[in-house]
């Protein structure tokens, strides 16, 4: 007995534009199973007497369409255990026709053989009616499921399954994290039917009451304009290269990795100090410096023949993977202090073992927080005060050792004990837990609130600093507290 299903493809269009071989195929003995009824060539040879068997109930069984192309896919298997059968799909049947994939997955296991037998994708018609040309680079994408990160914004963008306004919602928000919102689409609908529907729109207008079926794909043209590709990672890139190329900024051309440390640096405190205002709008602004950074590192590499940022994206790419196996692996974890202790784990297995576990503390951090990090570090292998209160009575003991020298003249024995007692105060803050960076940045952003009360009330007075003594200045100083 013969096990196999015959795959044919309706076309895009109606009964003119059908292959006269596809039309044998459909008026043949076996059973014909449509995967929908809802095309213009079925539609036509009904009139015909055609006997056929569609899914269309299938779809209102399921609240996904896996569920209904894994029902399909399976009734036509059962079916073809027993005889052979035709199952016709519109457009072509290798063309955005998940069953027929489905079919080809399966078939070999069943013992069925799968033959395909052609039919006009509707991307034939969509080109004609647009008036496209392929070959310039295009995109065809699933509108059920589509991801931002997939779409090329340079390249003919075809949307299909553009079918109700739902799908039609979904797309427009993802479209719009990519495109201006009033950036000209096209939707088409049966095309190169007799029944074909071209309509220009904005964006915005894509879900606006527009009668939408399942013959709807949108298209999408290119962007050419730079401006309207601002969001797009590779336009930062190709904004840099062109800094540091022949027609390029003089001042950016002579950049190196040593001579940008001091602005990196900058930017990232200028972060932070957008990340304690909990300013949105400059936190963006801030994070897109620090990006810049990072971004000209990475083109001065590619210059030198050294490295690009394609390497700096697959190095952190694999930390990421590497150090989170309870995400990408099989590790189980209850809490973040489980996460963390595994993190631990898989960074000492990455460093070389005769290796002090401070090593691994960048030498270019600035000395406060290089501290914070050498105490964390040595706490962990239980070289630490029990709690804050036993460090404070070295901070304690260091002031004394201050004192003591402060008395002297010797000004390396005066730094090396202020050095001890700062040390010793960065201990009772880890002990706190409270990060000594932060702690000091609240009381500079304290002290430049209060003396900015101080400079108002001079310039008020119409003296100058001069003209006040200490005493004074510190009444200001006191009104400004009270006023907090």
């Amino acid at each position: 007995m013969n096990r196999e299903i015959t795959v044919i493809g309706l076309g895009s269009g109606d009964l003119d534009q059908l292959p006269f071989g596809i039309y044998k195929l459909l008026k043949q003995e076996k059973p014909l199973f449509l995967r929908t009824r809802e095309h213009p060539v079925v539609l036509e040879l009904i009139d015909e007497g055609l006997v056929f068997e569609s899914f269309d109930d299938t779809y209102e069984k399921h609240e996904d369409f896996a569920g209904v192309y894994e029902e399909i896919t399976q009734f036509l298997l059962n079916k073809a255990e027993k005889e052979s059968i035709t199952y016709a799909v519109p457009g072509h049947p290798l063309v955005a026709e998940r069953t027929v994939q489905l079919l080809l997955e399966w078939a070999p296991k069943k013992d069925i053989e799968i033959h395909i037998q052609g039919g006009q994708s509707f991307l034939d018609a969509l080109f004609t009616a647009l008036k496209v040309d392929p070959i310039e680079g295009f995109q065809l994408l699933d509108g059920t499921s589509l991801k931002r990160d997939e779409i090329q914004i340079f390249q003919h963008v075809i949307i299909g399954q553009v079918y109700d306004p739902f799908v039609a919602s979904n797309i427009k928000l993802t479209l719009m994290e990519k495109y201006p919102h009033d950036y000209e689409v096209w939707l088409v609908t049966a095309a190169g039917s007799k029944r074909e529907k071209i309509r220009k729109l904005p964006l915005y207008e894509l879900d606006h009451g527009i009668t939408l079926d399942n013959l709807t794909s949108l298209y999408v043209p290119p962007i050419v304009e730079q401006e309207q590709a601002y969001k797009e990672f590779s336009t930062l890139r190709q904004i840099i290269a062109d800094l540091r190329g022949p027609n390029g900024c003089p001042w950016d051309l002579k950049q190196t990795h040593l001579s940008l440390k001091k602005y990196l640096i900058e930017e990232a405190y200028e972060l932070l100090a957008a990340i304690d205002q909990d300013d949105i709008g400059n936190m963006i602004e801030e994070l897109g410096d620090v990006l810049l950074q990072i971004m000209l590192h990475a083109q001065i590499g590619e210059d030198e023949g050294m490295f690009s940022i394609e390497d700096v994206l697959e190095s952190i790419s694999r930390k990421m993977v590497r150090r989170h196996p309870h995400v990408f692996g099989d590790v189980d974890v209850r809490n973040a202090e489980e996460v963390t202790a595994n993190w631990e784990k898989i960074k000492a297995m990455e460093k070389d073992r005769d290796d002090s576990i401070l090593a691994e503390t960048a030498k270019g951090l600035p000395a406060l927080i290089k501290a914070y990090k050498y105490q964390k570090k040595a706490g962990k292998l239980g070289f630490d005060w029990g709690e804050a209160q036993e460090a404070w009575e070295k901070v304690k003991e260091e002031m004394q050792e201050l004192e003591i020298e402060m008395a002297k003249v010797n000004k390396q024995e005066q730094m090396k004990e202020l050095g001890d007692l700062l040390f010793a105060v960065v201990n009772v803050a880890r002990l706190l837990n409270i990060h000594p960076e932060e702690a000091l940045e609240s009381t500079n952003e304290k002290f430049a609130r209060r003396f900015t009360y101080i400079e108002e009330k001079v310039r008020e007075s119409g003296k100058g600093f001069e003209a006040y003594t200490l005493e004074q200045l510190d009444q200001f100083w006191d009104e400004a507290k009270e006023k907090e």
